[in-house]
């Protein structure tokens, strides 16, 4: 392993994150607000300590994958280690690992939260909440690509690592290049967004704030009842379609938007199978919520579509307590939760791409058991997808499904009911944000135990990150000399 080489990633990810801090340090001296302390310490220590590592001499043709792939998780806890420092340095979190759980959730776009009273909160302060999943959202790395290309042309298994998916494919083939047209789409979409909540009527504040959220698909709101709040009907349509869109892989942006290439956008069938089960969903829970609540038929359908966007989308954000709609409802969000959107999207959970390719490969198997002498393939799109692929998302599994399993188990020691466990857990590993019963999207993460947040803390990072580049920090061989 060449630690020079993590060393120097690392500096720059911190030199980074003391100038992405100044936007919320602003904010906190106009409102004269006590937190402006907090944040230049916090700028000092990301500053400097960024300077130092990023100076260590290194060769940046050294970097290979176990490089890669140990950066980007290295840089991910340290980056929300630092940025957990104003929470905490405040007081406004008085609790270090409350101020880290908040902070990875904020970083891995989850939305999950140990705060209770946050319109108490300063405005610098939700301002570095929301912004660290507008930050998180298209990802760290991908975004110091962008601007320092001088990483090296092995900064590939850099952004295959962070890179949500089971495959990775560069836009153009300088990887800067296609770091900057995807952070080029993101902010252009965020802009966007933020000017129709504006027109909409939410104040230019808040609009920020939940821009930020939608974008990064995370969740956070400066408001204790979400986006409910502001019952508005045409904020609520306009953060629905915004999650739908983010959550959509930023490959077939480029493809619309650049190459004009509509028809590889319309037969993609990811994108199919996203709009599918969130359509079918959405009529579902409908069906189910419209004859037992209060609710008018366009009520109705602006709640279930808003709800199923934003937990298949990984959002959080919420409009109505869906933790009182009928269990037929929640088993569906509850599976939509698993799902999650497409690969290359801001969103987390599982990816349509690999629920697609698995079915896919139970089709093949069946095939091959009835006409074993047939030659068959698994394909999508119109691709082959190899033996390398397959494998990787069977071990993606696997590895996904004992992590929920032993972390269920230990926050099981703090004696809750099995669905606020469970829920909490898939809530965390595939960055949701709000989960089921004590957990809902109008509960708090506060009363688990210390032991339990550390747990889920590194669900987020590990959802985050898709397991790998994680679990590869604890394998022996990997930090030996060979």
């Amino acid at each position: 392993m060449n630690i020079k080489v993590i060393f120097k990633i690392l500096g720059i990810v911190l030199f980074w994150e003391s100038v992405l801090m100044l936007p919320s340090l602003a904010i906190a001296i106009i409102d004269n607000s006590y937190e402006v302390k907090a944040f230049i310490i916090a700028i000092l220590i990301c500053f400097i300590g960024g300077l130092i590592l990023k100076n260590i001499k290194s060769n940046k043709n050294d970097m290979r994958k176990r490089e890669g792939y140990a950066a980007v998780a290295i840089s991910w806890l340290i980056m929300s280690m630092v940025g957990a420092l104003p929470f905490y340095l405040s007081g406004s979190i008085p609790s270090y690992i409350d101020a880290l759980f908040e902070t990875v959730s904020g970083f891995t776009t989850t939305g999950s939260s140990i705060v209770r009273n946050i319109e108490s909160m300063p405005r610098g302060l939700l301002f570095w909440r929301s912004f660290t999943h507008w930050i998180g959202g298209m990802g760290v790395l991908v975004f110091t690509m962008a601007l320092i290309p001088s990483i090296g042309g092995r900064s590939v298994f850099l952004m295959r690592a962070e890179s949500p998916g089971p495959t990775f494919g560069k836009l153009v083939p300088k990887l800067s290049e296609s770091s900057k047209i995807l952070y080029i789409i993101y902010a252009g979409m965020t802009v966007v967004l933020i000017v129709l909540l504006i027109m909409a009527g939410m104040p230019v504040f808040d609009s920020f704030i939940h821009a930020f959220g939608t974008a990064g698909t995370g969740g956070f709101s400066n408001k204790a009842l979400s986006v409910g709040y502001y019952n508005n009907p045409w904020i609520d349509w306009i953060i629905t379609i915004g999650m739908f869109l983010f959550g959509i892989n930023f490959t077939l942006y480029y493809l619309l938007l650049i190459r004009k290439d509509w028809k590889s956008v319309f037969k993609n069938e990811e994108l199919r199978l996203y709009t599918f089960y969130v359509l079918l969903g959405t009529l579902l829970i409908f069906i189910n919520v419209l004859p037992k609540f209060n609710y008018n038929i366009s009520e109705t359908l602006r709640h279930s579509a808003f709800t199923v966007s934003t937990l298949v989308t990984t959002t959080g954000y919420a409009t109505t307590d869906f933790n009182l709609w009928p269990m037929f409802s929640k088993s569906i969000l509850l599976a939509l939760m698993f799902f999650g959107s497409c690969a290359g999207s801001t969103a987390g959970g599982v990816k349509s791409i690999r629920i697609l390719v698995l079915f896919k490969s139970f089709i093949y198997e069946i095939k091959r058991t009835i006409h074993p002498n047939s030659v068959q393939t698994v394909k999508v799109d119109g691709k082959v997808i190899d033996d390398d692929t397959l494998k990787s998302i069977m071990l993606f599994f696997f590895a996904y499904v004992m992590i929920i399993i032993f972390a269920v188990i230990i926050v099981s020691l703090d004696n809750f009911d099995f669905m606020t466990s469970f829920s909490a857990i898939i809530a965390t590993i595939s960055n949701i944000g709000p989960g089921l019963e004590l957990v809902g999207p109008m509960g708090s993460f506060a009363d688990f135990s210390n032991l339990s947040k550390i747990v889920m803390t590194a669900c987020m990072i590990i959802g985050r990150l898709e397991v790998m580049p994680v679990l590869l920090l604890f394998a022996p061989s990997i930090w030996k000399k060979h």
